[in-house]
């Protein structure tokens, strides 16, 4: 039940400013729940246990009755969009967040976890919110193996990475034992062949399944890969049964967000309860943002020097609270929102306004701020550096505002004197 991310394995993540701390995840593709991947790889005609996801006690109950009720054991497992639940420990104290128990005792194991919080080694310390839980019947296992797809920079397309072993991190796997770790680059225009699928088989090294149908299992999830614009499909584990199946035991699923406009019943299925408020407030109105954990809070117009603007701060010895690039045309009630969310942090103990104004105009930037003070109570000092198109407005709007700002002359000024105000 352990998942992997592969960035650790294919391609290096983000980094933003230097060397951050694990990081909430930038929403630059959609992640599902486990039951919600299972149910969509079921409509692709792959083999998945037979499973409900409940959000009460009384569900709870309901389901054992209806959906299971020949089963002496079910799996119970929390739905939280983070890897390593198994080990997880819940704030409550309740150890673990996949459990194997017995018919009688599913109630009140799942009472333990619906409501409560969640804390993984890739959740952060504040831990997710578990809503729901799965329930799933208890399969006979004989053999746990490691599937994923996800896409290749180098071979600019699709690859197939199969384990002949699984259930366990992926990342340990590939240190310890690199050569069970099998890629199959798959060339996008002619899509998965016979032989392809053949070589993922081979590389799952199956014990008792059909190898044709496994075939087909695996051209199978190549479709549901390809037909809806995942950017990673990860079964750890993938599963033999003891009547020779093979079975998703396991469902992590990403999407990309740019074919949102063509994948609409997938992104409807976003759960924002497991997302960075910050960030959820930031998409609403259409704001670059990522959250990190910072001091000084940012607020930038391009990526670029929203860039900059970190590493100078980095430089005086403060550390950013967020990446938030306002853009080259962005509204005045853009910015209000963003000072809105901004202040919100209550980690945030500076504001730093760079703005190099070329489409984006001074005297909106300054308008919004005086916007934002009187709806927002500023109660960290504010540094503002302006620069550009129609940056004397701008200032005199700031200046007959009355509101008390400290104004910079350039990036490096501005920067040591948020970090001097932060520290005070």
């Amino acid at each position: 039940m352990v998942r992997g991310p592969l960035n650790k394995i294919l391609a290096q993540s983000l980094s933003v400013a230097g060397k951050w701390h694990h990081q909430h995840q930038q929403l630059r593709r959609l992640n599902i729940h486990e039951y919600q991947g299972a149910e969509l790889m079921s409509k692709y005609g792959i083999n998945v246990p037979k499973g409900v996801a409940v959000s009460s006690l009384d569900e709870v109950k309901n389901a054992v009755k209806d959906v299971f009720p020949n089963q002496s054991e079910i799996v119970i497992k929390s739905q939280v969009l983070a890897g390593g639940r198994g080990l997880g420990t819940f704030k409550n104290g309740f150890q673990g967040g996949v459990h194997i128990v017995k018919t009688d005792q599913v109630e009140d194991i799942a009472g333990k976890m619906l409501g409560q919080i969640l804390v993984t080694k890739q959740s952060g310390p504040q831990g997710k919110i578990v809503n729901k839980v799965y329930l799933c019947e208890k399969l006979s296992l004989v053999n746990e193996m490691y599937f994923a797809i996800t896409l290749d920079r180098k071979t600019a397309g699709p690859i197939i990475i199969a384990c002949s072993k699984g259930g366990t991190s992926i990342e340990d796997l590939a240190e310890q034992y690199p050569d069970m770790i099998i890629k199959v680059p798959i060339d996008v225009f002619k899509g998965i062949t016979d032989e392809d699928a053949a070589k993922v088989v081979d590389g799952l090294a199956p014990k008792v399944a059909d190898k044709a149908s496994a075939i087909e299992q695996v051209k199978k999830l190549y479709s549901l890969f390809c037909e809806r614009d995942c950017t990673l499909l990860e079964i750890n584990p993938i599963a033999e049964t003891s009547d020779k199946q093979l079975v998703a035991a396991d469902a992590k699923l990403n999407f990309d967000d740019n074919a949102a406009f063509r994948q609409k019943d997938i992104f409807q299925l976003r759960d924002t309860s497991q997302e960075d408020p910050r960030e959820v407030a930031a998409a609403k109105a259409d704001l670059n943002y990522i959250g990190l954990d910072g001091e000084i809070g940012c607020m930038v117009n391009g990526a670029g020097l929203a860039m900059a603007t970190m590493d100078i701060i980095k430089l005086h010895g403060g550390t950013p609270a967020n990446f938030l690039d306002v853009g080259g045309s962005a509204s005045e009630h853009q910015v209000v929102e963003a000072f809105k969310i901004l202040t919100a942090d209550e980690r945030v103990k500076a504001i730093l306004v760079n703005i190099f104004g070329g489409i984006m105009k001074c005297d909106v930037l300054a308008s919004g701020i005086v916007n934002a003070a009187k709806e927002v109570a500023l109660k960290v000092p504010v540094v503002v550096r302006l620069e550009g198109t129609n940056v004397d407005q701008g200032k005199r709007i700031l200046k007959e505002s009355g509101m008390t700002l400290i104004t910079a002359e350039d990036l490096d000024d501005a920067a040591e004197k948020a970090v001097k105000a932060a520290s005070k």
